[in-house]
């Protein structure tokens, strides 16, 4: 009897192999897939959805939908996209909000490290420390002393908590010994409107953020975040170069899909990505949004995010910021 029932569960299990086999062959030809944005749109996560998206359809021959679920720190979107069926048609475009929610909300409800099957970097984003027009500094340099010397006047304000603004921002000041306070808006909009204000005066983001303002005159930008100068901004030395040794930051984006995801859909995802990013009218679009392109194996991406979840916890310990 017990060999009997060997027999059938072997092959049971064969049977779900082939018929695994013959649905990863098959992907995509049921139906659209959705790339989860977990953000509002018009922000670069969604710029980049929207470009990767055109593009991967036309490599996969389906339909590919970009769908927004903002809120909860982008937790909302992540949790519909854990939970959805692992069949590929339902991917996240993750950014630097997912390796830090782990150390910032307590009562997250999905596992960064274990719900998800990272599929591909897509992107990678520059951060640039700029202030406003009416601060006196004109490089880093003369930015920390005016800090040190005035401790309590100068604030930093971000579109929310545990955001690469945020990160980069705390990053900043325990690597100088400044003092610079934190200000979370509701979102980057009034983020923006604060410190065109003045109503804060230190900025820690993106070139499509700050570069238009300098432009303009309202603000001014001191360095770029990256171990080499930003191609956005290539006049701009980078904080190593400006004395803040070791210093290097960047925002990224990147596409998963829930954990139990074929490997053989992942790798056809992963597939049609790395096409699109090879391809100059993709470049060019990503290159005028402030967008820089990377790709990435599968493996590389999951040994990236890995890295990324241990150094946001490390920054987010080391400056004492509380899980709520």
């Amino acid at each position: 009897m017990q060999f009997i029932r060997r027999q059938i569960l072997s092959a049971l299990a064969l049977g779900l192999l082939a018929s695994s086999g013959a649905w990863a062959q098959n992907f995509p030809s049921i139906k659209p897939i959705r790339i989860v944005v977990p953000y509002a749109p018009g922000g670069p996560v969604d710029v980049t959805a929207r470009i990767m998206a055109e593009r991967m359809e036309a490599h996969l021959g389906q339909r590919v939908l970009v769908e927004n679920k903002a809120g909860g720190n982008a937790t909302i979107g992540t949790e519909f996209v854990a939970r959805a069926a692992p069949d590929g048609y339902t991917l996240l475009m993750a950014a630097p909000a997912h390796t830090a929610n782990p150390s910032l909300i307590k009562s997250i409800t999905f596992d960064t490290a274990k719900d998800f099957a990272p599929i591909a970097m897509v992107m990678d984003q520059p951060m640039l420390i700029a202030v406003h027009a009416s601060v006196p500094a004109n490089n880093v340099k003369e930015l920390v002393a005016l800090v040190k010397a005035n401790p309590s006047k100068f604030n930093y304000g971000t579109s929310g908590a545990g955001g690469p603004q945020h990160l980069m921002g705390e990053l900043f000041k325990a690597a100088t010994g400044t003092q610079i306070m934190h200000v979370p808006y509701k979102g980057a909009a009034p983020a923006a409107a604060a410190l065109l204000a003045g109503d804060t005066q230190v900025a820690f983001s993106t070139p499509t953020n700050i570069l238009p303002h300098v432009k303009s005159g309202k603000l001014r930008a001191l360095a770029s975040s990256t171990a080499r100068r930003s191609p956005f901004s290539p006049e701009l030395p980078t904080l190593a170069e400006s004395g803040v040794a070791g210093f290097e930051y960047s925002s990224w984006t990147g596409l998963l899909a829930p954990a139990a995801t074929p490997r053989d859909v992942v790798q056809k995802i992963n597939d049609a990505v790395m096409k699109a990013l090879a391809e100059k009218e993709t470049r060019d679009k990503m290159f005028q949004n402030g967008i820089q392109p990377v790709g990435s194996s599968p493996e590389e991406f999951a040994r990236f995010i890995a890295l990324d979840l241990a150094r946001s916890a490390k920054i987010i310990r080391e400056s004492g910021i509380q899980p709520e």
